[in-house]
Protein backbone atom coordinates (compact mmCIF):
# COMPACT_ATOMS: atom_id res chain seq x y z
CA UNK A 1 0.00 0.00 0.00
CA UNK A 2 1.51 3.17 -1.13
CA UNK A 3 0.95 6.25 0.89
CA UNK A 4 1.59 9.66 -0.45
CA UNK A 5 3.07 12.22 1.77
CA UNK A 6 2.38 15.79 1.11
CA UNK A 7 4.79 18.38 2.37
CA UNK A 8 3.43 21.82 3.07
CA UNK A 9 5.46 24.89 3.64
CA UNK A 10 4.38 27.92 5.49
CA UNK A 11 5.95 31.26 4.64
CA UNK A 12 6.51 33.78 7.32
CA UNK A 13 7.37 37.40 6.97
CA UNK A 14 9.22 39.44 9.48
CA UNK A 15 7.83 42.79 10.51
CA UNK A 16 10.23 45.61 9.76
CA UNK A 17 11.24 47.66 12.68
CA UNK A 18 11.12 51.43 12.51
CA UNK A 19 14.29 51.82 14.53
CA UNK A 20 17.56 52.31 12.65
CA UNK A 21 19.99 49.46 12.72
CA UNK A 22 22.96 49.82 14.94
CA UNK A 23 26.34 49.46 13.28
CA UNK A 24 27.99 46.10 13.64
CA UNK A 25 31.32 47.54 14.66
CA UNK A 26 31.67 50.53 16.93
CA UNK A 27 33.18 53.49 15.12
CA UNK A 28 34.17 56.94 16.19
CA UNK A 29 31.14 58.99 17.15
CA UNK A 30 29.80 61.12 14.35
CA UNK A 31 30.34 64.85 14.77
CA UNK A 32 27.33 66.69 16.04
CA UNK A 33 25.37 68.38 13.33
CA UNK A 34 24.87 72.06 13.90
CA UNK A 35 21.31 73.23 13.92
CA UNK A 36 20.15 73.91 10.39
CA UNK A 37 19.68 77.49 9.31
CA UNK A 38 16.08 78.61 9.33
CA UNK A 39 14.29 77.94 6.08
CA UNK A 40 14.08 80.93 3.79
CA UNK A 41 10.93 81.66 1.87
CA UNK A 42 11.49 82.29 -1.80
CA UNK A 43 9.03 84.64 -3.43
CA UNK A 44 7.41 83.45 -6.61
CA UNK A 45 8.16 85.52 -9.71
CA UNK A 46 5.82 88.43 -10.05
CA UNK A 47 3.51 88.23 -13.05
CA UNK A 48 3.82 90.86 -15.74
CA UNK A 49 0.76 93.05 -15.85
CA UNK A 50 -0.15 93.59 -19.45
CA UNK A 51 -1.16 97.01 -20.65
CA UNK A 52 -3.79 97.75 -23.23
CA UNK A 53 -3.53 96.00 -26.60
CA UNK A 54 -2.05 98.08 -29.41
CA UNK A 55 -3.99 97.63 -32.63
CA UNK A 56 -3.09 98.72 -36.16
CA UNK A 57 -4.86 102.13 -36.08
CA UNK A 58 -3.08 103.03 -32.85
CA UNK A 59 0.24 101.93 -34.33
CA UNK A 60 -0.36 104.07 -37.41
CA UNK A 61 -1.22 107.09 -35.24
CA UNK A 62 1.93 106.56 -33.14
CA UNK A 63 4.11 106.39 -36.27
CA UNK A 64 2.46 109.56 -37.61
CA UNK A 65 3.17 111.36 -34.33
CA UNK A 66 6.76 110.12 -34.13
CA UNK A 67 7.70 110.74 -37.76
CA UNK A 68 5.70 113.88 -38.49
CA UNK A 69 4.52 112.40 -41.81
CA UNK A 70 0.95 112.43 -43.06
CA UNK A 71 -1.34 109.57 -42.13
CA UNK A 72 -2.10 108.76 -45.78
CA UNK A 73 1.64 108.27 -46.39
CA UNK A 74 2.30 106.24 -43.23
CA UNK A 75 -0.60 103.78 -43.47
CA UNK A 76 0.64 101.79 -46.52
CA UNK A 77 4.16 101.65 -45.10
CA UNK A 78 2.98 100.28 -41.74
CA UNK A 79 0.71 97.74 -43.45
CA UNK A 80 3.54 96.58 -45.73
CA UNK A 81 5.89 96.29 -42.74
CA UNK A 82 3.37 94.19 -40.82
CA UNK A 83 2.84 91.95 -43.87
CA UNK A 84 6.60 91.36 -44.21
CA UNK A 85 6.98 90.63 -40.48
CA UNK A 86 3.99 88.27 -40.55
CA UNK A 87 5.42 86.37 -43.53
CA UNK A 88 8.81 86.07 -41.84
CA UNK A 89 7.24 84.68 -38.66
CA UNK A 90 5.11 82.30 -40.70
CA UNK A 91 8.30 80.93 -42.28
CA UNK A 92 9.72 80.47 -38.73
CA UNK A 93 12.51 82.95 -39.43
CA UNK A 94 14.43 84.53 -36.59
CA UNK A 95 14.09 88.32 -36.56
CA UNK A 96 16.68 90.72 -35.16
CA UNK A 97 15.03 94.13 -35.25
CA UNK A 98 16.44 96.57 -32.73
CA UNK A 99 15.08 98.27 -30.63
CA UNK A 100 12.12 95.85 -30.87
CA UNK A 101 14.47 92.99 -30.09
CA UNK A 102 15.42 89.54 -31.27
CA UNK A 103 12.37 87.39 -32.00
CA UNK A 104 12.67 83.62 -32.26
CA UNK A 105 9.80 81.18 -32.82
CA UNK A 106 10.18 78.38 -30.28
CA UNK A 107 7.11 76.26 -31.04
CA UNK A 108 4.23 76.29 -33.42
CA UNK A 109 1.05 74.26 -33.69
CA UNK A 110 -1.31 74.18 -36.64
CA UNK A 111 -4.98 74.46 -35.78
CA UNK A 112 -8.13 74.58 -37.89
CA UNK A 113 -8.41 78.34 -37.41
CA UNK A 114 -4.74 79.15 -38.04
CA UNK A 115 -1.32 78.66 -36.54
CA UNK A 116 -0.40 79.16 -32.88
CA UNK A 117 3.21 80.27 -32.32
CA UNK A 118 5.15 80.53 -29.11
CA UNK A 119 7.93 83.05 -29.63
CA UNK A 120 10.70 84.44 -27.48
CA UNK A 121 11.50 88.14 -27.66
CA UNK A 122 14.74 89.37 -26.16
CA UNK A 123 15.45 93.06 -25.85
CA UNK A 124 18.93 94.34 -25.15
CA UNK A 125 17.75 97.09 -22.81
CA UNK A 126 14.61 98.52 -21.29
CA UNK A 127 12.75 100.78 -23.65
CA UNK A 128 11.41 104.08 -22.32
CA UNK A 129 7.90 103.79 -21.00
CA UNK A 130 4.87 105.30 -22.68
CA UNK A 131 4.79 107.97 -19.98
CA UNK A 132 8.02 109.41 -21.39
CA UNK A 133 6.32 109.68 -24.80
CA UNK A 134 2.68 110.55 -24.18
CA UNK A 135 0.03 109.76 -26.76
CA UNK A 136 -0.44 112.86 -28.95
CA UNK A 137 -4.23 112.50 -29.06
CA UNK A 138 -4.31 112.87 -25.26
CA UNK A 139 -2.53 116.24 -25.40
CA UNK A 140 -4.43 119.51 -25.59
CA UNK A 141 -4.15 121.45 -28.84
CA UNK A 142 -3.19 124.71 -27.10
CA UNK A 143 -0.60 123.06 -24.84
CA UNK A 144 2.99 123.92 -25.65
CA UNK A 145 5.55 121.17 -25.85
CA UNK A 146 8.55 121.45 -23.52
CA UNK A 147 11.82 122.52 -25.11
CA UNK A 148 15.42 122.11 -24.08
CA UNK A 149 15.56 125.77 -22.93
CA UNK A 150 12.86 125.25 -20.31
Amino acid sequence: MATSTRKTTKSTTKAKSTQPRSPASPKAPAPRAEPAAPATVVDAPTPVVLGPVMRKPELINAVVAKSGMKKKDVKPIVEATLAVLGAALQDSRELNLQPLGKIKVNREKKKATGKVMVARIRQSQDLPSEEAHPDPKDMDVGMATPTAAE
